[in-house]
């Protein structure tokens, strides 16, 4: 009897646990984002090497549901900030603005890009999910899915992160393509780059 009760407390405890570690929030909870300590960091490839910078977020949020589980959320990109982080001076400068020219992301007509959250499917540990959802840059929109971490940092606060990879074609953006353009050789910019999301959400 003793055995029994004892297994049934922790097995009362570990429910608790995980209910604690998925609904940090009460029901129908709103938080947003703290776009001062949130961005997207990025990787783009090419075949004499790579370049990575940063962009920063706009604004957004993160919800939780009526029964206290996080179930969506979005954010917008402010696209007229990319930065170039591993260069510096001249050179940084002709890549950050060749990337907000037309050739690339058009910021001048497409200041902001968008994610939505469409489906938010825990993956069996607290905190990690598999997240669906639209994907806005210029004026195309593409379903990406990725996984996600969601975890409670100091100040109780959340912090969201998670890896995309995005074909950037699909956005309408072929510059330096070699699925569009012939004879390009070492000029050679690959379709495919890779997105780190941290977003910081607040009670």
């Amino acid at each position: 009897m003793k055995k029994s009760f004892t297994l049934c407390s922790a097995l009362t405890l570990l429910v608790a646990f995980i209910g604690l570690s998925f609904t940090a929030f009460r029901p129908g909870s709103i938080l947003k984002i703290d776009t001062l300590n949130s961005n997207v960091q990025w990787v783009g490839y090419k075949v004499t090497g790579q370049h990575s910078g940063v962009v920063n977020i706009k604004s957004g949020s993160l919800t939780y549901n009526d029964n206290g589980f996080f179930s969506g959320g979005s954010f917008e990109i402010d696209m007229n900030t990319i930065k170039a982080t591993d260069i510096q001076g001249e050179i940084a400068g002709k890549l950050e603005g060749h990337l907000k020219a037309d050739d690339f992301f058009g910021v001048a007509t497409y200041p902001t890009a968008k994610f939505v959250i469409t489906k938010v499917a825990p993956r069996g540990k607290p905190g990690e999910y598999k997240i669906t959802g639209n994907l806005t840059i210029k004026a195309t929109t593409k379903e990406v899915k990725f996984d996600a971490v969601l975890k409670e940092i100091a100040g109780g606060k959340i912090e969201a992160t998670g890896d995309i990879k995005i074909d950037r074609t699909d956005f309408d953006i072929r510059y330096g393509s070699g699925s569009f353009f012939d004879g390009l050789g070492d000029k050679t910019i690959y379709d495919e780059f890779d997105l780190k999301v941290k977003l910081t959400a607040v009670r």
